[in-house]
């Protein structure tokens, strides 16, 4: 089978495949007009996030027999498209849910306790111990809301400190143990101190995250978003920020991002984006949750697990 890598993915996936006996193509430098010369050689494609594959653009691959995703989320793949055809799909979601997880704890810890704004402050000389008061973790709601592979890895994380974790997915049931109490989203948002979100974007969540949304939380509360930039309004979270009912925020994904991850700083920000900029109560990191040295590598073996197992022989 013929295979057009259209973006850089750890080695160990094309090393797999063509050992196999498939044939991968670096395909990274390609336009969509090269892949069009190509077209009818098209058998696979693996991708991370360069292209939108739209279905005007996919009716052209008559040949194309599945797509592979080197991350989780498949928002920029025309699904439906994909169903219709019987293009196989493939994502690796396992590949970086710890390194979400741990990346999710990393930024809360560093939120309640300061760290952040304390360490700043003393590299310009400033010494304020009780401007930068922590709080605990110990003894406080968790509201992790989409319990998938990242939202399941972050409880598990959670499992060392004495927490209450209330878990909410529209889509999946029957998930409580004795660690994690299922829950409804009402319970979460009238009892949780923090609020975590692991959910898919799609027309449904973008923006979910709104005025309505933080005003319907009965506790003042720290957010973590390591999931998709766009499901939180930002202009709803700065007005939740500057009311102090949003205690802090952490954020590893922002809806100002190109689909390819490109620099957000190529255009002129909005008022809302430097407010965050400047806010010494935010926590920002260029969507990396998931980006470690270790998932880089279990992503695309995962991947190659799943092509592997499908089409063999």
């Amino acid at each position: 089978m013929k295979i057009y890598v259209l973006d850089q993915v750890h080695p160990i996936l094309t090393e797999r495949l063509n050992k196999q006996g498939h044939f991968c193509i670096d395909a990274t430098q390609f336009s969509f007009e090269d892949l069009l010369a190509v077209k009818d050689d098209v058998e696979g494609i693996i991708i991370r996030a360069r292209f939108f594959l739209s279905a005007d653009w996919l009716s052209n691959f008559s040949s194309l027999q599945f797509i592979a995703r080197s991350g989780s989320g498949l928002e920029n793949i025309d699904v439906n498209f994909c169903k219709e055809k019987n293009i196989n799909l493939f994502n690796s979601p396992e590949g970086n849910r710890n390194a979400v997880a741990e990346h999710a704890l990393g930024m809360l810890l560093s939120l309640m306790n300061k760290i952040q704004r304390s360490h700043q402050q003393i590299k310009n000389g400033i010494w304020k111990r009780e401007e930068n008061r922590g709080e605990e973790l110990d003894g406080k709601t968790v509201g992790i809301i989409g319990f998938g592979n990242n939202g399941a890895a972050f409880a598990k994380k959670l499992r060392g400190f004495d927490v209450k974790i209330l878990a909410y997915d529209k889509y999946k049931t029957g998930f409580g143990d004795s660690w994690v109490q299922e829950s409804t989203l009402d319970a979460i948002l009238k009892n949780a101190d923090i609020i975590s979100l692991h959910i898919p974007q799609n027309k449904e969540t973008i923006h979910w995250v709104n005025d309505a949304f933080i005003a319907s939380v009965e506790k003042p509360f720290y957010l973590l978003n390591l999931s998709r930039g766009k499901i939180v309004d930002t202009e709803s979270l700065v007005r939740g920020l500057a009311s102090q009912k949003i205690k802090a925020a952490g954020l590893d994904v922002l809806e100002y991002e190109s689909k390819d991850f490109e620099s957000i700083f190529t255009q002129q920000l909005p008022a809302a984006l430097n407010y965050l900029l400047q806010s010494n109560r935010v926590i920002l990191t260029p969507h990396v949750g998931g980006w470690t040295r270790e998932s880089y590598f279990k992503l695309s073996n995962i991947l190659a697990d799943k092509i592997l197992d499908f089409y063999q022989d």
